[in-house]
This record gives C-alpha cells, structure tokens and sequence, in this order.
C-alpha cells in the first residue's frame, strides 16, 4: 500500500503572513491603515525580524501593503473593486441578503470542511473565541460574527467567495446588527443558542465533514434570519 504524501510543514512565515491577511481581509487593519511597528508584530507574534519581513514583503508582492520610507508599512486601498452591491435599504434587502448567504455561504462551507489548513481553522478558531467571550460577557458582536463567516470563505480557499463576502461586508452587518438586538430580550439563553450552532459549523469543518458543515450552516442562517423576522417572512413575488 502506498504511502500517504506528507502533508507540507507551515513555516513561521507562513503562520504571520496568515495571521496579517487575515487581520487585514477581516478590516482589523483598514485601508491607509499604518501597521504596528515591526518590533511591535514580532514581540506580539513571537517570531524574529527576518520572519517577519518575509511576511511582509509577501504581502507587498500581492499588493496588500506598500511602504513609505521613513514611515512603515500601511495597508493599501483597493480601487475598484470586482464586486459591488447596492446598499441595504429596506427589511426587504436584508430578507434578499439572508437568501443569497444561504446559496454561497453553505457551499463555502463545505468547501472549507473539504479544504481547510490548519492556519484557516486557526482563523476560524479565533472568530469564534471572540464570540464565545462576547456571550460570556452578555453581548453579541457583529465584527466577530462576521470575522468567523469570512474566515470560513477563506478556508474554501476560492477567491470569488472570500471577495464577495468582504464586498457584503456592510449588507450583512445591517443583518447581524439587528439580529444581535433581537437577542437581547431573551438574554443569555439566546446568546448560547447562537454561539452552538457556529460551533457546530467549526466542529463539523474541522471533522472535514462536508455535507454537515453545509447543512449547518444552512441552518443557523435559517434560525439567524427566522429570529430577526420573528418568523414572518415578506413576500418577495412581483406583482
């Protein structure tokens, strides 16, 4: 029987430059946003300034980054983009929004679950602690909400969902945001409610099973949407 390949070893470099594009892509650090100073990511991250620099000059061979001399090293603006949405106006938008989730969020879920590496579930991982420490602390957080889907659409590993997800960005918030108020009332019970079903959809992504993170996520969309809209949904047909 043939042996299994190796599965290639993430170097140092390889774990900071994820960790800062994810910092990045998550909108930790915004456009013309200067990044700490290199003393600073390397104590933080526990890695040498050659590491560090390698991470860095990756980034700026991708155009994420660029340098001013003198300065450092701040996070560049990206001119137009590939995708564009109209903004959320209406209950009708966000209903619409939830809808189109549901059709590529389950699918880059399953694809994460089939794809991920171990700094993508790293990622994911993160997003989640953060949630975890929002429901102890009796709070939801859209920004952490919306981390832990984004790095989902970063473990597909497909570009097109990861740029239309961060393209959402502001659509989807609208959602979170008001589905985080709707919680509330319901206190700490509703919180836990929630942060279990995102960690079922991390569980069954680490598993590498596919067909249950889809339906997972499909679910907890389903719910997300159900609790904002009290399950009174509008109708959508054209008249």
């Amino acid at each position: 029987m043939q042996e299994q390949a190796a599965k290639p070893r993430m170097t140092l470099t390889d774990k900071v430059y994820h960790r800062l594009h994810g910092r990045i892509s998550n909108g930790d650090y915004p456009p013309n946003h200067k990044l700490p100073a290199e003393n600073t990511l390397s104590q933080e991250f526990g890695v040498s300034r050659p590491v560090l620099r390698a991470a860095l000059d990756r980034l700026r061979d991708e155009g994420l980054i660029y340098s001013r001399q003198g300065a450092g090293s701040f996070v560049r603006v990206l001119v137009s983009p590939p995708v564009g949405f109209q903004r959320v106006e209406t209950l009708s938008d966000i209903q619409r929004c939830y809808e189109f989730r549901m059709v590529i969020e389950v699918e880059a879920a399953e694809l994460a679950a089939e794809r991920h590496n171990v700094q993508a579930l790293a990622e994911i991982d993160a997003a989640l602690g953060l949630m975890r420490d929002a429901t102890v602390s009796m709070e939801h957080r859209e920004d952490a909400d919306f981390a832990f889907h984004l790095a989902i659409a970063q473990a597909s590993n497909n570009q097109y969902f990861l740029a239309t997800m961060r393209a959402l960005r502001d659509h989807i918030n609208v959602g979170m945001k008001m589905h985080g108020q709707s919680l509330m009332p319901d206190g700490a019970e509703a919180l836990r409610e929630v942060l279990s079903e995102h960690c079922a959809i991390h569980d069954a992504i680490a598993a590498r099973d596919a067909k249950s993170a889809g339906a997972l996520m499909r679910s907890h969309l389903e719910h997300s949407r159900d609790r904002l809209f009290g399950g009174g949904l509008i109708d959508l047909r054209m008249k």
